[in-house]
């Protein structure tokens, strides 16, 4: 068993792209973890979706083994964190699990958002910070200025700030030693009852499930009957191990370890993120606080474009949730769109990944109604209705006030967007709470409604700032809006998969661009239809499909013009009788268009 002053847990946490992945690569590199024959880029990153998009999804662990300057030997678990804000779940379960953090700040871009949101976690949770300039070697680097940026803007020193470029591999030693000087050794009592985190959990076709856990006291072995405290369940342990990044099976895990082990565990749902392990019989006197459950933010309806692919989905949806517990849905049926399911997720980021998943993994086409988020409806009897599916909205009457979730958004921007940046957050009913500056670059905090923000909120941030503003957020209570439901009719026919929640002010205009959008997507047919949008019975917007005209006077060559009239009579007379009766069939690809409608002024 290792000597606990010899183990150092740390994990990298930075905003997304500044290179946490790459510096991650090369420490394993450097430590020997992998040969340079079986190196690759990224290669923590092993979903294809994230090595396509260049952004980490799931908190990765390894273990690697390095000979300090000093001679001695020293194991050292590294987590690699995701940097996007829609992850930050990820990213303070890996914390919890670490005593210090490698805080990745690119020299040429400098401190972002998500530098910040992710570097506060780290404070919240004790840790010593090691600041650490990666891409030294591109030509707009400028460590010292970032440097200063660093000390203004999170208040940490960075006059020790390590200079390394994770691509050609400089400084990288200058970290290794650094985290072992700096960061302390993990604490812990190896002859006490088993005492340890569940870190993660995700399922093997092989081996069932797979359980990381970190160890504070105790020891962990093979053979061992284990009981998971919150879950109530007791398993017997088939096999303990640890990543180097190849999985690696050893006789135990100690006080300080990071490590996994299997179970014969059947589902995921047994091993709760944040419980504690324990030995059955033998039990630790006190469980770990363990995390606070994950909160779905944004809801959107998930519906097979062939209804035979319904069980597919529900098949494919319980195997994505076994590896993504963050991930939740229940089933829900359309009138437009048959059986699906309502699904919950962290943000648009999220939704996109899931959705691609699904379509990907699992080979499914899907239709996606508009996102939306949970909206708290009080009732006249003074009873309060969680809604998140407009269709389940009661009738107004019984409304006394709806409130709608608030967020607190963090925007760093260049001083040239600024005015662009303050624009749309007014447009979209912001209320500024404070604007700073660090360098040449403006620091705005806004509170923002939520449901304006998982619409277009962060493309449109990107398209006016040039790419440069960066944008983390975190949610600030909910408020009271004056909220309407807007429905879409098609024929006057209602379509529920269309209707959507919007505040008063900008329902006209939603609506307006909705049934333009459709106009252009819905075939003609023989008779007029109209598209409207309605509040209540009240029209707001209408636009409306031509009819198709066949051409009944061609047979009339000159002639009285009665005969031409009275079959053009004849005609109008059929196509109104064809209105009544006719049904409009709304294409799929229609659907899909209009729900990935974008505001776009």
């Amino acid at each position: 068993m290792t000597d606990l002053a010899h183990i150092r847990n740390f994990s990298i946490v930075a905003h997304i792209d500044h290179g946490k992945s790459t510096l991650a690569d090369r420490l394993i590199q450097f430590c020997g973890g992998l040969t340079d024959r079986e190196m690759k880029e990224q290669v923590l990153d092993n979903m294809d979706i994230e090595r396509e998009r260049g952004i980490t999804i799931k908190a990765q662990t390894v273990r690697l083994e390095y000979k300090a300057r000093n001679g001695e030997d020293y194991i050292i678990n590294l987590m690699d964190t995701p940097g996007h804000v829609d992850f930050a779940y990820e990213v303070s379960r890996c914390l919890y699990a670490c005593e210090g953090s490698i805080l990745v700040v690119d020299s040429s871009q400098g401190v972002e958002a998500q530098t910040l949101a992710n570097v506060y976690q780290a404070i919240e949770h004790n840790h010593e910070i090691v600041p650490v300039l990666n891409k030294i070697d591109l030509p707009a680097a400028e460590p010292e200025q970032v440097r200063a940026q660093i000390e203004d803007v999170i208040g940490i020193d960075a006059s020790e700030a390590i200079l390394v470029s994770a691509k050609t591999g400089v400084g990288i030693e200058d970290v290794m030693e650094s985290i072992i000087k700096t960061l302390p050794p993990p604490q812990g009592d190896a002859n006490a009852p088993l005492k340890a985190l569940l870190v993660d959990s995700w399922y093997d076709s092989y081996l069932g499930v797979m359980v990381l856990v970190r160890i504070i006291d105790g020891k962990l072995k093979k053979g061992m009957r284990v009981k998971m405290m919150a879950a109530e369940t007791d398993h017997l342990v088939d096999r303990v191990g640890v990543f180097k990044p190849k999985s690696t099976i050893v006789q135990e895990l100690g006080p300080g370890e990071v490590g996994f082990f299997t179970a014969s565990i059947k589902e995921v749902s047994q091993t709760h993120v944040g419980d504690t392990v324990t030995e059955y019989k033998n039990e630790t006197a006190k469980m770990l606080p363990g995390f606070k459950p994950v909160q779905s933010v944004v809801f959107c309806g998930l519906f097979p474009a062939d209804a035979a692919d319904f069980e597919l989905l529900r098949e494919s949806m319980h195997k994505l949730r076994l590896n993504d517990a963050s991930f939740q849905f229940e089933p829900e049926t359309s009138t437009a769109l048959g059986y699906g399911f309502r699904c919950g997720f962290l943000g648009m980021l999220h939704l996109e990944i899931i959705q691609e998943r699904l379509m990907r993994e699992f080979d499914l086409d899907i239709i996606t109604t508009s996102p939306s988020v949970i909206y708290k409806i009080f009732l006249n009897k003074g009873k309060i209705k969680e809604i998140h599916n407009p269709a389940d909205m009661p009738d107004p009457v019984y409304i006394d006030h709806m409130e709608e979730p608030w967020i607190k958004a963090t925007i760093l921007v260049p001083d040239s967007h600024l005015g662009a940046v303050l624009t749309l957050c007014q447009e979209k009913r912001g209320e500024q709470v404070d604007l700073t500056y660090a360098g040449n670059r403006a620091m705005v905090v806004y509170r923002l409604p939520l449901n304006e923000v998982v619409y277009d909120f962060y493309d449109r941030l990107k398209s006016i700032s040039r790419g440069y503003a960066s944008f983390d957020y975190q949610m600030d209570g909910y408020r009271e809006g004056d909220l309407v439901k807007l429905s879409i009719l098609v024929n006057n026919e209602p379509v529920d998969a269309l209707s959507m929640m919007v505040h008063r002010s900008q329902a006209e205009y939603r609506g307006r661009a909705l049934c333009e959008r459709l106009k252009d997507l819905i075939p003609r047919a023989l008779f007029k239809i109209p598209i409207q949008a309605a509040i209540g019975g009240k029209v707001i917007a209408r636009e409306t499909i031509s009819a198709m005209r066949k051409d009944v006077t061609a047979k009339c060559y000159g002639g009285d013009i009665s005969r031409k009239r009275k079959l053009l009579e004849k005609q109008k007379k059929g196509k109104k009788k064809m209105r009544l009766y006719g049904n409009v069939e709304i294409p799929h690809e229609a659907f899909i268009a209009a729900l990935k409608m974008r505001d776009e002024k």
